[in-house]
C-alpha cells in the first residue's frame, strides 16, 4: 500500500489560513487598548495592562481571499529581497566559484581530517553570535546559498546546511544576552533598568544553549557522514553534486579566488553594517546585488549569461516568496479577527492562580503559542509583555525571569511554526518537506524545551539575577 504524501507547504499554510478564520468564529472578539511608547529608538505601540474589553465581533470570511494579497503587500519587501538575492546567488554561481571553493575545502579536509571537525561547531558558534546580539533572522536566506552546498561538499545532507545557519542564529535568538530587538525591547516596555541587566546569567543560558544545539546537530551530522542511509531525507548521496563536477569546475583560479574573497568580505560587510548601522533588506539587497554584478564582471559573464542567471535563480524563489505572502497574510486574519488579545487575556488569567514556578512556566507555554500567530519578537514583546510584567510583581517573579520566559517562547518555536515565512521559505530553498524537518528537529525541541523549563524554575527559585 503506497503511503499517503505529506501535504506540500503551501497547502500545510493554507490550512493554516482556514483554520484562523473559523477560530474567528469560536474565539470572542476583544482589544486591549495600547499607547506609543519609545525603547532604544524603536517606536512601538504596546498594549495597556487592565485595558481589556470584548468588542464586537469582526468575523472572518471572505477575508480568506483577500489576505493573501494583504499578505504580499506587507511582506513585500522580504519577498523581493528573497527574489534579488536569489537571482544574484544564481550569478555568483554561473561562474563557477562556490563550487570550486567547495571542492577546495574537501581536497583540504581530506589532507587534515581534524579540521573538519570544527566546521559545524565555529560555524554555528558565529551564528549564534549573531542572533543574540544583533537578532539574525531574514539574514539566515543568504547565508543558506552557501551552507547547503558546504555541508553536501563534506559529506553531510542538506539538513546539515539548513541547521548550521538557522539553527544556530535560533538558539542564539532564544537566548539572546544583548539582541536589542528582543532583549531590549522586552526590558524596556518591563521598565527593567540598565538595559541589558541580568547579563551573568543570560551570558550562561546563551552558552547551554548554543553547546546544545552545536552537540545535536554534529552527531547527526556525524552519522550522515559515515552511512547516507542515516539522513533524514533519505537514501541519496548528495556528494554527487560535487563528485560530478568537470576538471575545469574543479579549479580555483584566481578570478574564482577573488569572487569568493568578495563573498567573504560580503559576508563581514553585512555583519557590520546590521550591528552598527541597522542595515535591514533594503541594504542586504543592494550589497548582495553589487557582489552579483562584481562576480560577473570580474569572470567576464556577458550580458546574456548574467540576465539568464539571474532570472534561473529568481525562478527558484518563487514558492518560497508565495509561502512567506501567505504566512503573512494568517497574521493578518488573526489581527483583523481581534482574537490575540483574547486568547492572551485569559491564559494570563490562568496563570494568576498557580504556584510561581507553574505560574512562570506558563508565561513560557504562553509566548510559545502566540509566536504560531505573532512570528515577530518586537511585535510578540509590545503585545504582552505589558501584561506579563506587572503580572510578575503579583506574583513574587523577577521582571527579569518574565523577559526570559519571552525570549524562549519567542525563539524555540521558530524552528517550527507554519506561520513564519522565514521558516517555510527556508525549508522550501533547501527542498526539504516540512514533515521531514519536523520529523528531524522534535527530539531538540523536546530538549530545548526541558531546557527552557529548567533555566526558569533556577531563576524563579534563586536570586540569579544579581549575578
Amino acid at each position: 500500500m503506497k503511503a499517503k504524501k505529506f501535504p506540500h507547504s503551501l497547502l500545510l499554510v493554507s490550512i493554516v489560513l482556514v483554520s484562523l478564520v473559523v477560530m474567528t468564529w469560536i474565539i470572542p472578539a476583544g482589544k486591549y487598548e495600547t499607547k506609543t511608547i519609545e525603547i532604544g529608538g524603536m517606536t512601538k505601540n504596546v498594549v495597556i495592562p487592565d485595558s481589556y474589553k470584548e468588542v464586537e465581533p469582526n468575523y472572518q470570511g471572505l477575508e480568506l481571499f483577500y489576505a493573501p494579497l494583504e499578505g504580499f503587500v506587507s511582506a513585500a519587501d522580504i519577498i523581493a529581497f528573497v527574489f534579488l538575492v536569489g537571482g544574484a546567488f544564481s550569478i555568483i554561481n554561473r561562474t563557477g566559484a562556490i563550487n570550486a571553493g567547495l571542492y577546495k575545502v574537501i581536497e583540504i579536509t581530506k589532507k587534515k581530517e581534524s579540521l573538519r571537525h570544527f566546521v559545524i561547531p565555529i560555524l554555528m558558534l558565529l551564528f549564534s553570535i549573531g542572533g543574540a546580539t544583533f537578532g539574525m533572522a531574514e539574514e539566515v536566506l543568504v547565508f543558506l546559498m552557501v551552507t547547503i552546498p558546504l555541508a553536501i561538499a563534506l559529506g553531510y545532507d542538506p539538513i546539515v546546511g539548513i541547521a548550521i545557519p538557522f539553527i544556530g542564529a535560533g538558539v542564539g535568538f532564544a537566548g539572546a544576552f544583548m539582541n536589542p530587538f528582543t532583549v531590549g525591547i522586552a526590558q524596556g516596555i518591563a521598565e527593567i533598568e540598565p538595559l541589558f541587566s541580568g547579563m551573568i546569567y543570560r551570558l550562561i543560558v546563551w552558552f547551554a544553549i548554543t553547546l546544545i544545539a552545536i552537540i545535536f546537530v554534529y552527531r547527526y551530522a556525524e552519522r550522515v557522514r559515515k552511512d547516507l542511509s542515516k539522513s533524514a531525507i533519505g537514501k541519496i548521496d548528495y556528494g554527487d553534486k560535487l563528485k560530478g563536477l568537470t576538471k575545469e569546475e574543479m579549479i580555483f583560479n584566481s578570478k574564482r579566488k577573488i569572487i569568493i574573497l568578495g563573498l567573504i568580505v560580503s559576508l563581514g560587510v553585512l555583519i557590520y553594517g546590521v550591528t552598527n548601522y541597522s542595515w535591514y533588506i533594503a541594504e542586504i539587497s543592494g550589497l548582495f546585488l553589487a557582489l552579483g554584478i562584481f562576480s560577473a564582471i570580474i569572470y567576464r559573464l556577458n550580458p546574456e549569461e548574467i540576465i539568464a542567471s539571474f532570472i534561473d535563480g529568481a525562478k527558484d524563489m518563487i514558492v518560497p516568496a508565495i509561502l512567506i505572502g501567505l504566512a503573512k497574510g494568517a497574521l493578518i486574519i488573526a489581527e483583523n479577527g481581534m482574537i490575540i488579545d483574547t486568547m492572551l487575556y485569559n491564559i494570563a488569567n490562568v496563570a494568576e492562580g498557580m504556584p510561581k514556578i507553574i505560574s512562570v512556566e506558563i508565561m513560557f507555554l504562553v509566548q510559545s503559542a502566540l509566536n504560531f500567530i505573532v512570528p515577530s519578537g518586537s511585535g510578540q514583546a509590545a503585545l504582552t509583555m505589558p501584561i506579563l510584567a506587572p503580572l510578575s510583581d503579583v506574583l513574587g517573579i523577577s521582571r527579569q525571569t518574565s523577559v526570559l520566559a519571552y525570549q524562549f517562547g519567542d525563539g524555540i518555536t521558530n524552528f517550527i511554526i507554519p506561520t513564519s515565512g522565514v521558516t517555510m521559505g527556508i525549508l522550501e530553498i533547501a527542498k526539504v518537506p516540512y514533515n521531514t524537518w519536523l520529523k528531524w528537529i522534535l527530539p531538540l525541541m523536546i530538549i530545548l524545551f526541558l531546557f527552557a523549563f529548567l533555566m526558569l524554575a533556577i531563576a524563579t527559585s534563586f536570586d540569579v539575577w544579581t549575578l
